[in-house]
């Protein structure tokens, strides 16, 4: 038993792999902003047109149609 605990011990305080998996969290994380800053880039456009025809649509004073035909 105190052979097993002393080999769990051992291998616990080993940090042969914690480099690598620093580098994959931080790989992890630039591409993690890497894909918000172009979502929000590209999808701009498409989520101001969103929110103009959901206005147009949302007039309580029916002065504009709705683009969708509602």
């Amino acid at each position: 038993m105190l052979k097993v605990y002393t080999w769990i011990l051992a291998h616990l305080r080993n940090e042969r792999g914690q480099d690598l998996i620093e580098y994959a969290m931080l790989s992890g994380l630039i591409a993690a902003a890497l894909v918000a800053v172009l979502a929000l880039g590209v999808l701009t456009g498409a989520v101001t047109g969103m929110a103009n025809g959901v206005s147009d649509c949302v007039d309580f004073n029916s002065a504009t149609t709705c683009a969708a035909g509602f």
